[in-house]
């Protein structure tokens, strides 16, 4: 058996939208180290998007925003088939009517982002509970900082922190009866088709490459490693935490290079 022991083992994942998703990084992962994935996409047309891209493998339809949708999912795959663990890798944000400071957050998008990317862990949670093996683990895929006021991000900062916190009070609320583990995967700025759609983000994402350690951006494997570390029994031992993976950013705010750029008023 292999170091991460993760053979025969069978995982949920949700969010796969295309081959840069990170949900595909860690499926492909899961998969090349034994396990079995279950699919599930938010809608039939996405599915057959991915008809190449997913051959036979097993996929199911749940759009997390319909209410009751996640139950029937549940009933769909039945409770015959016990889990070894779920990926939450879900996220979505309306900025059809353009970029708005943060005070001008509407409630219908705030809450729409919420329902989708911070309670569904909830309702995927409380759905599964009977079909998550005891020592089960849970993995959601977060931010690499939520205390950061990051402009162009808008509402899904605070949306974001919620999910982290859901996370938590899973971990707790689950200790009552499991040791099924709740973590986060805490990004830094990756390039996938999702984060095209923010408003300047690619200025973001080419500005947090600069402010890595290593000066080269962090790439979606990278985070995939890091959830397939949480997946499997070799993390048993961390429960709601939120594993931050940013390639140093967070510690280099006074990088020699930045401050030089900086104060010279060059581009960085």
């Amino acid at each position: 058996m292999s170091f991460l022991q993760m053979e025969d083992r069978t995982y949920l994942v949700f969010g796969v939208a295309n081959r840069k998703s990170v949900a595909w990084a860690i499926a492909r992962e899961l998969e090349a180290a034994g396990a079995k994935v279950i699919y599930s996409v938010r809608s039939e047309k996405r599915k057959e998007s991915l008809a190449k891209l997913l051959g036979d493998r097993p996929c199911h339809i749940c759009d997390v925003e319909e209410e009751g949708a996640v139950e029937r999912l549940a009933e769909e795959i039945g409770s015959d088939t016990l889990l070894d663990g779920i990926v939450h890798s879900i996220a979505f944000a309306d900025y059809s009517e353009g970029f708005r400071p943060f005070h001008e957050t509407g409630r219908k998008q705030f809450l729409q982002a919420t329902q989708i990317s911070a309670f569904s862990l909830s309702e995927i949670a409380n759905a599964f509970s009977e079909s998550l093996k005891p020592d089960a683990s849970v993995v959601s895929i977060g931010i690499s900082t939520t205390e950061l006021t990051a402009e162009n991000y808008g509402y899904m900062g605070p949306v974001k922190a919620a999910l982290e916190a859901v996370s938590r009070n899973l971990a707790k609320s689950f200790s009552a009866f499991s040791e099924v583990r709740f973590n986060t995967v805490n990004s830094g700025p990756l390039k996938t088709s999702a984060s095209a759609g923010i408003p300047g983000y690619l200025d973001n994402y080419l500005y947090a490459e600069k402010m890595t350690l290593r000066k080269r951006a962090l790439a979606t494997r990278e985070v995939a490693d890091t959830a397939i570390f949480l997946l499997s029994p070799r993390s048993s031992g961390i429960n709601g935490q939120g594993i931050v993976v940013n390639a140093g950013m967070d510690t280099n705010y006074f990088d020699k290079e930045l401050v030089e750029r900086t104060m010279r008023g060059d581009a960085v």
